[in-house]
């Protein structure tokens, strides 16, 4: 049986047992949030020692080389001796300078990082607090326009890094953990396409920062925003949207209730193949909105999404 190795603990595991639940079953503390490879929450170094990793593709070849992979994407095959990520040693420091709700359960969190950030509308960062929670959250600040950077976290549901967010106060400080890029993104060749951007809950966060970009790069094709809520209590950044739109003549805001959801995606119609389409929030949102799309006729190399996966 292979050996596992953190710091001077050591002990065996069968062969082939997921990284993750191997470290998480010994009381080896390593947070995650999807276990899909996508928050990267669980990253490990490797120092000796390499697991089987079902998703190489996730992180880069730079990190690859220096030993990081996804505990929750491996197999331990082997002898194995791991670090887990100390958001001390390897985060950035961050200020939190606002904290709002947007809406009866949206949490709007503002952070100053100590160093700048370079990033695009629609990434999404892991964030650590002070006893080691880690959660990934989309951005909705756009970059070179808001001096901070700008979260939407949903508090619908108890959970541990929601529920220490709500305790945070101008001053205190968080950690950073690494920048992704996940699938959606502003591309300049779209300029004269329609755009349509379709959102479910906070999903809604990376297609705010996603639209304001567009519309700073002056888009020419309509824009279509459409934003799935519970409620209509829900539809937290409406009035923003509102005023983008009163700014301009090719840009519309749908707000839709989910007993209002079957009747639009049954009259959705496209305009034009040409429609370029990002989609983001909850997997069945995300779902229902691509499959009407499909029908409708949108190319599927011309739809982008995100999903918001339920911790499990």
């Amino acid at each position: 049986m292979p050996e596992l190795r953190v710091g001077e603990r050591q002990w065996s595991v069968a062969a082939g047992s997921n990284l993750l639940d191997a470290l998480n079953q010994a009381g080896v503390a390593v947070p995650y949030s999807c276990r899909a490879g996508s928050c990267h929450a669980c990253l490990v170094h490797c120092v000796e020692g390499l697991p089987s990793d079902s998703r190489p593709d996730a992180l880069s070849d730079d990190q690859r080389q220096r030993g990081w992979r996804l505990a929750c994407q491996c197999q331990v095959v082997e002898d194995l001796r791991v670090e887990t990520y100390d958001p001390l040693r390897d985060g950035a420091p961050a200020e939190v300078v606002g904290v709002d709700w947007l809406s009866a359960t949206v949490l709007r969190l503002r952070l100053q990082p100590e160093r700048n950030l370079r990033y695009q509308a629609g990434q999404h960062l892991v964030l650590w607090t002070a006893s080691g929670v880690a959660r990934p959250y989309s951005l909705a600040s756009l970059p070179g326009e808001d001096r901070f950077l700008e979260f939407h976290l949903d508090c619908r549901q108890p959970g541990e890094f929601s529920d220490a967010a709500r305790q945070l106060k101008p001053g205190d400080g968080l950690r950073l953990g690494e920048l992704r890029g996940g699938a959606l993104h502003y591309d300049p060749d779209w300029q004269t396409r329609p755009l349509w951007l379709l959102a479910a809950g906070t999903g809604l966060a990376p297609l705010f920062g996603i639209l304001r970009e567009a519309l700073r790069q002056d888009h020419q094709g309509d824009i279509r925003v459409i934003h799935l809520a519970h409620d209509v209590s829900e539809h937290y950044l409406a009035k923003p949207l509102a005023a983008l739109a009163a700014s301009r003549a090719n840009l519309s805001v749908e707000l839709l209730t989910a007993t209002e959801l079957p009747a639009a995606l049954a009259q959705l119609r496209l305009v034009s193949r040409q429609t370029q389409a990002l989609l983001c929030g909850h997997p069945d949102s995300v779902d229902a909105f691509a499959r009407r799309l499909y029908l409708a006729g949108l190319p599927r190399n011309q739809l982008l999404a995100d999903v918001f996966l339920p911790r499990g």
